[in-house]
């Protein structure tokens, strides 16, 4: 339908329009749509729509007699129409530009918000970094004035960094009130039980972890994966879990082993478990709970529990049976067992290659928090922990107690420990996968080619991991990360 403002032959009677509105549609008959009004009552500017048509338009005012069929003896002229259609063009121009003003000055604000939320930022980076300097150098006045600070800037339902930083304060606080007086050597003794300290967690914060972030489910799937092709086509076969990872109830690893089994392999193999860990009782309650999954489904299931920390693993207490096929399993269990003198972890290493698994499955941090130098391991856990709490900022909005609980309750414990410890009550001694090959080629384990990483990265697609998460094949290994940021490598090994 052709518009014009003017009728045919009316030349003399146009106005000059700026060329900018040529494009406007001129009306020429009834049916053409309609301009409604641009502004209400209180003369705020509204967007301008075209969804009146002129007949709707002229009966609802009809009895104000504004506007009449052009036809009609009591038509407005075509100079008084144009008159009308470039009033509501100024209109509609005047609300763009009220418009296109509000938004330049939103995002001055937004800029101006940022460019002070960075420099905030970067204010407490350098009050961490004083403070942990003044530290380690045992200045307790200048320490104590610099926490006083952050406590009042690292906010526990802040920016992700505020967050993460309220965790470092924390553990330097701790560790300040173990610093001796200047001349002494070394710090005094934590009143933090040993195990408490790192491998007893809140429960519920390790549930969340588990469902809400993909690191030790990203272990799990490894680690099947990898067990499932040892167990290819055996009729007998053992896995021995060190740790159990931590307790996690139900014993949901080996609940998606028994259904890969189930599904994958015929005659169903006769399967052994045996769960390592400091809690005989909760482990032999997920035990149970496993056994009686596995008869529901038809596969033979024993399973038994070695009451025993690592650093206390005694060969005789695992019993492995002739004629089955034998794999270990570690997820974040191994740094444990670090120590200075690397005795206790050689003393394990080697229990387990006296047990000749056909595939030892290492899930780790992959981070260097086991330095020789307090402020070197300062950085390293600030740096990596900084990119596990951007994730959860993209995973959970800011004021959500599950991410408050996961942060305060499991991270933060290992921030805290690996900041304020030292000596055995040090567990969180995570390393690079580079330092575990080197460990592990001395206690005569040598590397397997992990060659799954297609079905990883669909793995983490399956599971609607949030947009950052990465998984790279690194020297055989699989490195799950955040951004580029390493956050955990799965590796495997043989005999």
């Amino acid at each position: 339908m052709a518009y014009s403002f003017f009728s045919e032959g009316s030349n003399s009677n146009r106005r000059k329009f700026p060329s900018k509105y040529s494009i406007l549609p001129i009306l020429e008959n009834d049916t053409a749509n309609w301009f409604p009004n641009l502004s209400d009552e209180s003369g705020d500017f509204k967007r301008l729509k075209r969804t009146t048509s002129v007949g709707e338009f002229i009966e609802n005012n009809a009895s104000s007699g504004s506007i009449t069929r052009a036809k009609s003896t009591s038509s407005l002229s075509k100079l008084q129409f144009r008159d009308h259609i470039w009033t509501y063009s100024q209109r509609y121009l005047a609300a763009e530009a009220v418009e296109e003003a509000a938004a330049a000055i939103i995002r001055s604000e937004d800029g101006e918000k940022e460019e002070k939320s960075n420099e905030d930022g970067m204010k407490l980076v350098q009050q961490l970094i004083s403070c942990a300097e003044a530290v380690a150098c045992r200045d307790k006045s200048h320490a104590s004035f610099l926490l006083s600070e952050l406590r009042a800037n690292a906010l526990v339902f802040g920016s992700s960094f505020q967050r993460v930083a309220s965790c470092f304060v924390q553990g330097l606080a701790d560790r300040l009130a173990l610093v001796q007086p200047l001349g002494t050597v070394g710090y005094g003794m934590s009143k933090m039980n040993i195990v408490e300290s790192g491998l007893e967690r809140n429960d519920e914060a390790l549930r969340l972890v588990y469902e809400i972030c993909p690191h030790i489910q990203f272990g799990h799937f490894v680690a099947n994966s990898s067990i499932l092709e040892a167990f290819e086509g055996e009729s007998s076969v053992h896995v021995v879990d060190l740790g159990m990872t931590l307790g996690l109830p139900h014993g949901y690893q080996w609940r998606r082993l028994i259904q890969s089994l189930v599904k994958r392999t015929r005659p169903l193999p006769r399967l052994r478990i045996t769960g390592i860990g400091p809690c005989a009782k909760k482990l032999q309650s997920i035990g149970n709970e496993l056994e009686a999954y596995a008869q529901s489904l038809g596969l033979s299931l024993e399973f038994s529990v070695v009451e025993s920390n690592l650093d206390n693993l005694k060969p005789e207490q695992i019993k492995a049976l002739p004629g089955e096929v034998l794999v270990v399993n570690s997820i974040l269990q191994l740094h444990c067992v670090v120590k200075e003198s690397r005795g206790a972890l050689n003393s394990v290493l080697q229990i387990i290659h006296e047990l000749s698994p056909k595939v030892l499955v290492l899930v780790e941090q992959d981070s260097s928090h086991n330095g020789p130098f307090f402020l070197g391991r300062f950085m390293e856990a600030l740096h990596y922990y900084s990119a596990i709490f951007d994730s959860l900022d993209a995973m959970l909005p800011k004021y959500d107690t599950k991410r408050a609980k996961m942060e305060q309750l499991y991270f933060g414990e290992e921030i805290k420990n690996i900041v304020s410890c030292e000596g055995p009550a040090r567990i969180e001694r995570h390393e690079r996968v580079d330092q575990w090959r080197r460990r592990m080629s001395r206690a005569g384990f040598q590397p397997a080619q992990l060659k799954m990483l297609t079905q990883a990265r669909r793995w983490l697609n399956n599971i609607n991991a949030t947009e950052g998460y990465t998984v790279v094949e690194e020297k055989g290994c699989l490195v799950m990360g955040w951004k580029s940021k390493p956050i955990v490598a799965a590796s495997c090994w043989k005999c």
